[in-house]
């Protein structure tokens, strides 16, 4: 089967919630998710999937909208941090050089529970929906981390959580064989946002 993992779009800025943050998309990431599912149309897609957070389940009603899907939400999709009381976007963090993005890098985040535990439940949630759809196609909308940790688990990267940076809504294909084999296919598709920069980049 084939597998697609798909970054959220951009969400508004959270910079401190009264409790764990969950940001709506903001206009780009509106956009941005249109896009994705004018992308998807022409796919045919057996089992659309979504984080349980706002901003990858606003990404998949995009998706579903469009398909005609209905969408399952599974919440051992939800990224390491989803208690957090802010959310800060990545582009900006990067930029400035935040600690908080150095230790994403590093692999020394912390999160709401031990690393173990998540990148099992990522394994767990994301082999479960690969089961239920052999000789298919299934879409999951989901996380930057949680893209890492399956992908670096495939590749054999030990305890690799930001080995690579996942554009928002860029889509990253994955061959699932029967036998437990399984292979990357593409990294960061993002063909459906070439024709507008700030849309790639998530920045205006």
């Amino acid at each position: 089967m084939e597998l697609l993992l798909i970054r959220h779009a951009l969400p508004v800025r959270v910079a401190a919630a009264d409790g764990a943050a969950d940001p709506q998309l903001s206009e780009i990431g509106e956009r941005q998710a249109a896009l994705l599912a004018d992308y998807l149309h022409v796919e045919t897609i057996h089992g659309l999937y979504s984080s349980p957070l706002r901003r990858a389940a606003e990404t998949a009603e995009h998706v579903g909208r469009r398909l005609g899907m209905a969408i399952n939400v599974s919440d051992g999709l939800a990224e390491w941090d989803r208690n957090a009381p802010e959310y800060i976007p990545i582009e900006e963090l990067k930029a400035t050089n935040d600690p908080r993005w150095q230790a994403l890098v590093s692999g020394e985040w912390e999160g709401d529970e031990p690393r173990e535990v998540f990148h099992r439940r990522v394994a767990d949630s994301i082999e479960s929906i690969i089961a239920n759809h052999r000789g298919e196609r299934a879409a999951i909308v989901c996380h930057g981390g949680v893209i890492n940790s399956y992908l670096a688990r495939i590749l054999g990267i030990d305890g690799a959580n930001g080995f690579f940076y996942p554009d928002y809504t860029s889509v990253h294909r994955v061959a699932a064989a029967s036998s437990g084999e399984r292979s990357v296919v593409t990294l960061n598709e993002t063909a459906h946002l070439r024709d507008a920069i700030e849309l790639r980049v998530g920045l205006r």
